[in-house]
């Protein structure tokens, strides 16, 4: 069988350097033929010497990662870039019918159903472990036996916190994630769980299950990446160590599995899982993803544009905790989206509420 080719996007990134790390310990099963990176020239270039890439199969920058994955020849496309700026290489790996392997969650909700119109059945795999983990379960039954999924969330690092905690919380206690190692935003995110109400959006997507019919349980171990409930009452759910190279290696080689991704569970160990509501009073990133998910057209892609702009402003002191969400809400409260979603209203609507919320922020600030 010939290696798969893979071209890695975000390569300098968590996801990027895993995937690299997946391709460079299973050669027979993957070859490497493209990398893009952002501001790291350095650690890019090491990449590209430790496989062997020419320099014209090493590009810098959001367009020219779309233009790499349209262009070159390749199997899979990793998406491994953080935020919207990584729709157009998702548009661009799919028009070119090339397998995506989606660790870019924001490009498929911010795109929804312009994204879901490109792409072919199965193009898309996602390397979310939740989504992985969801994709995992559905094997076990046929599509019309479902009754709902269950997206599992840590609760990240202020679980059990009230609002009056959570308004004293710092930048460096948002980045002190009990289980994950990620990058700032994804870390901030999963502080807030607006990183949960983006997975609620991208399941509906990727799986055409209602909303009402994904539900969010809290487990702080991740050992549980995500369950499907079926009809009959069986609940199948995909457990493994919290590890990304399980699904990062899943999505390049799906839908066969690579041997020895990561260590297995000793279950000669003993064990003690636990699962818990979400308080959604609290953590009100789920009830307004679901509100934006239901509502559809542009809205998402407020919801994220507005959340990576407060996000910035939350680590350069310049709001709180708490007005992190404040400003999201505020935002989707003023936002009108145009009728027909298309490339060009998704990227205005991100540039409105990206002013908008800078907007917001500044009048805290001042």
């Amino acid at each position: 069988m010939l290696a798969k080719k893979i071209i890695v996007l975000g390569s300098t990134g968590s996801i990027g350097t895993q995937a690299l790390e997946v391709i460079a310990d299973n050669p027979q099963l993957f070859e490497l033929v493209g990398i893009a990176a952002g501001r790291n020239v350095e650690l890019a270039e090491a990449q590209a010497k430790s496989f062997g890439l020419d320099q014209d199969k090493v590009v810098y920058g959001a367009d020219n990662a779309s233009q790499l994955a349209r262009d070159l020849d390749a199997d899979v496309v990793v998406n491994g870039i953080t935020g919207s700026v990584g729709l157009s290489s998702t548009i661009a790996t799919l028009e070119s019918g090339k397998t995506l392997a989606l660790a870019n969650k924001e490009s498929l909700i911010v795109g929804g159903e312009l994204v879901k119109s490109i792409a072919s059945p199965g193009q898309i795999v996602p390397v979310d472990s939740e989504h992985s983990a969801i994709a995992q379960c559905l094997w076990a039954g046929k599509s019309k036996e479902v009754e709902r999924l269950i997206l599992t969330a840590s609760g990240g690092p202020f679980r059990g916190f009230s609002k009056a905690e959570l308004a004293r919380v710092t930048p460096a206690q948002a980045l002190a994630h009990p289980t994950w190692v990620m990058g700032k935003v994804v870390t901030t995110n999963s502080a807030t769980l607006v990183n949960k109400g983006l997975e609620l959006i991208e399941a509906h997507l990727l799986f055409d299950v209602e909303f009402e019919n994904i539900a969010v349980t809290v487990h702080p171990q991740s050992i549980v990446h995500s369950m499907v409930e079926f009809i009959d009452g069986s609940v199948i759910a995909q457990c493994s160590p919290p590890d990304m190279k399980l699904p990062i290696a899943l999505g390049m080689s799906w839908p066969d599995r690579t041997p020895g991704a990561v260590g297995a569970l000793d279950f000669n160990q003993a064990h003690q899982w636990q699962f818990e509501p979400l308080d959604e009073e609290v953590f009100s990133a789920i009830r307004l993803a679901r509100q934006v998910g239901i509502a559809g057209k542009t809205f998402p892609a407020v919801y994220n544009a507005s959340n990576e702009e407060a996000v910035e402003a939350f680590h350069e002191g310049k709001i709180g905790f708490l007005q992190i969400m404040e400003i999201i809400e505020r935002t989707i409260e003023e936002h009108e989206p145009e009728g027909k979603i298309s490339l060009a209203s998704v990227l205005e609507a991100e540039k409105w509420a990206r002013e908008f919320s800078n907007g917001l922020i500044d009048q805290i600030h001042s």
